[in-house]
């Protein structure tokens, strides 16, 4: 990789007239917009060569999303890849980034000649340029310069970008291999093989998989979807023995038993879900379906980079996130504003760690919101409601509750509702609008919208109009955003006398519907 990755950014060097300590990282900002490939974290690595800046973008985006990324990202050059090259050619061209700046990522089985310059074209001329000088930072600039822009989406609509220090990717790298050796060591394991499935463009699978995975010296077998059937013949090819998963993952694997017990699994020891909460109750079923593999879970979010909690192999809680990292602190804060030192008491998580990122760019009201000073240094406000449990073994275990921003987890993607209540309102149908998420049992979460009809749509069928709305979203919107909690039709969205949504209401009403129609919550 460091051959291929040197030879890259040569040619990326010549072709952007970038070099490696002149201009600054703001003038080389290059986004990757592809799913997983072998070469993913080598074109990362081609762009930090060059001291730039990455900003992985979602696969699954439209080509309005993925032109608000490169917009306000400041995006000089993209790499893409065949199936995502028509969104990328849409959003590139709202941006005016030109065709020459525009390169393709191979990906298994895609080989549709396109008028762009291949990574392995680039990588071959880079072989007849002359070889970069290396690279010159001042004392202390990996944790002040900004390694990846990834973006995070708010409550307050579209995605932000948190600003990502090379300092903060190292440390996390550094505290999950500390965190997880005890149990390693314990079971005579040094290095292993990984599943490499999550997206690359999510800081789960951008950090935890794809960076501490290789750091403790793990094979990284690298899958550009998601798809059971190829996902169990690689495990069984492979032999898998750690794989980092999603909470809908587990459930097609427990809905698809039959399917599971035609492949040799025997390989993998542990599963570790994280993105979305794990039940326990699927827990305890993914154990009893695979005895032979322990499962954990972790909490993190792109702000902190990435792990701030994981289950240690030696000590598995059930229904808990696991122990902090090392070098992690954590804090709960009670609605009074006072620190919470009781167990199994309710508090917002304040976290510190050296992977806190810098902040969001361009955006110091919500930096500041989020990032905060206290007489104990700087903290991270999760927005999230957990509890401090004792395990049995006397380690203290954290466990996430509730949240207290407003975002929707659907199969790990975030969806911000009030992103979704923008483009509802656009709608000729929509007079006033708001979204909540409901349980679903294979998404974990999925958007339900509550509509007061216009004038114009007042006297039509409530069915005729549901199906416009949804439409109207799934022509704009990423999959993950669709409206699969339906459309429901009201009177008047509740809101406070300031204005504000109280989306809590709706939620509350929507589980006693369920409740009383015996729907398992």
């Amino acid at each position: 990789m460091t051959e291929r990755y040197e030879l890259l950014a040569r040619s990326l060097a010549k072709r952007m007239g970038w070099r490696p300590n002149e201009e600054t990282p703001w003038d080389k900002v290059v986004s990757v917009f592809s799913l997983n490939s072998i070469d993913y974290m080598m074109s990362t690595f081609a762009v930090h060569r060059l001291s730039g800046i990455v900003t992985p973008a979602n696969a699954m985006y439209s080509a309005a999303e993925l032109e608000h990324q490169l917009k306000s990202a400041g995006v000089k050059a993209l790499i893409t890849c065949i199936p995502l090259l028509d969104v990328a050619l849409k959003a590139t061209r709202a941006c005016g980034i030109p065709d020459d700046k525009i390169f393709i990522m191979r990906i298994p089985g895609e080989f549709e000649p396109v008028p762009f310059k291949s990574l392995d074209s680039l990588i071959d001329e880079g072989r007849s340029l002359t070889e970069l000088e290396p690279l010159v930072w001042a004392k202390g600039q990996g944790a002040r310069q900004v390694a990846y822009l990834c973006y995070s989406s708010g409550t307050s609509g579209l995605p932000k970008a948190v600003m990502v220090a090379h300092r903060n990717v190292i440390a996390n790298m550094m505290q999950i291999r500390w965190h997880e050796d005890p149990g390693r060591r314990a079971k005579g394991v040094e290095t292993q093989v990984q599943l490499g499935l999550l997206p690359l463009s999510h800081i789960y699978g951008l950090v935890v998989v794809a960076q501490a995975g290789t750091y403790r010296g793990d094979a990284v077998i690298i899958l550009p979807k998601f798809e059971l059937k190829i996902l169990l013949e690689t495990i069984q090819r492979y032999k898998i023995n750690f794989m980092h998963i999603v909470p809908p993952i587990v459930i097609q694997m427990l809905r698809n038993l039959e399917l599971c017990a035609r492949y040799d699994l025997s390989s993998v020891r542990m599963v570790y879900t994280g993105a979305a909460p794990l039940g326990a109750e699927t827990h305890e079923d993914m154990v009893k379906a695979f005895p032979f593999l322990n499962v954990g879970q972790g909490y993190g979010m792109t702000e902190t980079s990435t792990v701030i909690t994981s289950t240690g192999e030696n000590d598995v809680m059930i229904g808990t996130s696991g122990s902090l990292a090392p070098a992690c602190r954590a804090k709960l804060i009670g609605e009074d504003g006072k620190e919470i030192t009781e167990y199994e008491k309710r508090g917002e998580l304040w976290v510190q760690s050296p992977s806190v990122t810098l902040g969001y760019l361009n955006n110091e009201k919500a930096t500041s919101e989020a990032y905060v000073w206290d007489d104990d240094g700087r903290w991270m406000r999760t927005g999230d409601v957990a509890v401090v449990l004792k395990s049995p073994a006397g380690h203290e275990h954290i466990a996430v509750v509730d949240r207290l921003k407003e975002l929707i987890k659907v199969k790990g993607h975030q969806v911000a509702p009030a992103e979704l209540e923008a483009h509802l309102l656009s709608h000729p149908n929509v007079n006033d609008c708001t979204v909540i998420p409901v349980p679903d049992e294979a998404s974990g979460e999925v958007p339900k919208a509550f509509v007061v009809k216009s004038v114009s749509a007042a006297s039509r069928p409530d069915e005729e109009v549901a199906r416009e709305i949804a439409k109207w979203v799934e022509e704009h919107k990423a999959r993950y955003k669709w409206l699969k909690g339906g459309v429901e039709f009201i009177d008047a969205i509740p809101k406070s006398p300031s204005g504000k949504i109280l989306r809590r209401f709706l939620k509350d009403r929507e589980r006693e519907k369920r409740r009383a129609n015996g729907a398992k919550l």
